[in-house]
C-alpha cells in the first residue's frame, strides 16, 4: 500500500474516532468477497476500497449518494491520465511518421482503375502471348491433320 493511501486511511480512521457520536457506531463491513467497507463519519461515511486501499468520503445529497476521492488519490489519477495522454500522442506521431508500405498506398488513378499506359501494356502482353501460343499450335499440328 502506498504512503498516500496509508495516510488517507489514517486520516479517515482518526476522523471516525474523533467524533464521539460516531465512535460508538460500528463500521458497516461488507460480507466476505465484497469490495467496500463503510465507516460513519461526520455528515456521511468513509468508504474503504478493500482491493485498492483507496479511501473516499461519501455523503447523500438530494437522495443521491456522492463519493469523492481524497486529494492525493485524485492527484495520482490525474498524473496517470496525463501520462497516458502523452503516450497516446507519442504513439500517434510515431504512426504518422512511419512510411506507408507500397501495398497500403492507394492507386494514383481514380477508382483504382489502371492508367491508359498500363492498359495498353497489358494488352500488348496478351497479344504477344496469344500469337506465340497459336504459332506453337501450328508448328505441332501434323500436316493435313486437325487439332
Amino acid at each position: 500500500m502506498s504512503q498516500s493511501r496509508r495516510l488517507l486511511l489514517a486520516i479517515g480512521v482518526v476522523a471516525v474516532f474523533r467524533a464521539p457520536a460516531f465512535a460508538e457506531t460500528p463500521a458497516i463491513v461488507a460480507p466476505e468477497g465484497e469490495r467496500f467497507t463503510l465507516t460513519p463519519a461526520e455528515g456521511g461515511y468513509m468508504r474503504l476500497n478493500k482491493e485498492t486501499g483507496a479511501v473516499s468520503y461519501c455523503s447523500v445529497k438530494d437522495g443521491v449518494a456522492v463519493c469523492r476521492l481524497g486529494a492525493e488519490e485524485r492527484a495520482g489519477l490525474e498524473a496517470e491520465i496525463d501520462r497516458l495522454r502523452k503516450e497516446n500522442a507519442a504513439l500517434k506521431a510515431r504512426a504518422e511518421a512511419a512510411p506507408i508500405p507500397p501495398a497500403a498506398r492507394p492507386n494514383d488513378a481514380p477508382n483504382n482503375a489502371p492508367s491508359e499506359e498500363q492498359f495498353e501494356r497489358a494488352l500488348s502482353f496478351t497479344e504477344r502471348f496469344l500469337r506465340r501460343i497459336m504459332r506453337i499450335f501450328r508448328e505441332e499440328a501434323s500436316p493435313g491433320g486437325s487439332l
